[in-house]
C-alpha cells in the first residue's frame, strides 16, 4: 500500500478524527500506511519474546491486523494517543498468538515452576524478594545455568503474566453489573482497576533500581533490548534476564493479589 496524495494536508490527528466522523475505507487504509511502523518497532522490540515460534514477517502481518482493528475501536474522547492504544494491541496480538500455539515446551514449564517455588520458598522464609544468587544457590545452580534458565522461561512469565491479569479482567467484566449500560462505568470495575494498578505499582517498587529502569525504558519508553543494552552499556543477554527475572516477580505479585 502507497500513501495517497489527497491526505498530503492532512496530520494524523486530523484524518483519524475525520475517519472516525465519515467511516471512510480509504481514510482508514491512509491511517494504517501511517502508523505502519509501530507495527514494525514493537515486532522489533519483542523479537525476544517470539524469536522461539514465529517470524518476524508472520508477526508485522498479524500486527497490521491488529494496528487495522486498533484504528477501528479507538475512542480519541478516552484521552489516551492512538499510538499507546496501537501499541498495546500489537503487543497483546504477539502474545495472544504465543498463548494460543501452546509454545511452550514442558521441559521449560517446569523450569519456570522450579524457579517460582524457590523464589516463593525463599520469600516466607525471609519476608522479601529474593536475589538470583539467593534463588541459584537455594536450587543448587550455577549463575551461568541459573540465568540461561531464566532466559528460556522469558516468554512464559510473560505469557502467564498478561494471560493472569487478562482472565482476571475479562472474568469480572462478564458480570452483571445492575443499572449500568457500560461496564466500565461501574464504581465496582473502577475499584478493581484501581486496585490492581496499585499492586502492580507496589510491586515495581519492590524490583530493583535497575530492574525497575529495564521495566520503564521497555514498556514505557518501547526502546528494544538491543537499545537498553547500548543504554546501560551491559550486553544484551544480560539485558534480557535482567528483563525476565523482573516479569516473573512481577508476576508473582499479581498472582499472590488475584
Amino acid at each position: 500500500m502507497l500513501p495517497s496524495a489527497k491526505f498530503d494536508g492532512m496530520t494524523n490527528e486530523a484524518l483519524l478524527a475525520a475517519y472516525k466522523e465519515s467511516g471512510d475505507g480509504a481514510m482508514k487504509q491512509e491511517l494504517v500506511i501511517r502508523y505502519s511502523y509501530l507495527v514494525k518497532a514493537v515486532a522489533m522490540q519483542m523479537r525476544g519474546a517470539y524469536i522461539s515460534f514465529a517470524e518476524i514477517d508472520d508477526i508485522v502481518n498479524e500486527g497490521i491486523i491488529a494496528l487495522m482493528g486498533a484504528i477501528e475501536k479507538f475512542d480519541p474522547s478516552r484521552n489516551v494517543k492512538l499510538e499507546t492504544y496501537a501499541s498495546l494491541r500489537i503487543k497483546g496480538t504477539i502474545v495472544d498468538i504465543a498463548r494460543k500455539q501452546d509454545w511452550t515446551p514442558r521441559n521449560v514449564r517446569k523450569k519456570a515452576k522450579d524457579i517460582d517455588k524457590a523464589t516463593m520458598e525463599l520469600y516466607e522464609q525471609n519476608g522479601k524478594m529474593p536475589s538470583n544468587q539467593e534463588v541459584a544457590d537455594y536450587m543448587g545452580m550455577t549463575m551461568d545455568k541459573y540465568y540461561k534458565a531464566i532466559g528460556e522461561t522469558n516468554l512464559y512469565n510473560v505469557v502467564s503474566l498478561d494471560s493472569m491479569v487478562t482472565d482476571f479482567q475479562d472474568s469480572f467484566n462478564a458480570m452483571p453489573v445492575s443499572g449500568c449500560v457500560d461496564p466500565e462505568e461501574s464504581p465496582s470495575e473502577a475499584l478493581q482497576k484501581k486496585e490492581m494498578k496499585d499492586v502492580l505499582k507496589n510491586a515495581i517498587t519492590s524490583l530493583s533500581k535497575r530492574e525497575q529502569l529495564i521495566i520503564s525504558l521497555y514498556y514505557r519508553k518501547e526502546l528494544s533490548m538491543k537499545e537498553i543494552a547500548r543504554v546501560l552499556e551491559v550486553s544484551e543477554p544480560r539485558i534480557s534476564q535482567l528483563h525476565s527475572t523482573a516479569i516473573k516477580k512481577l508476576r508473582l505479585s499479581m498472582e499472590s493479589y488475584l
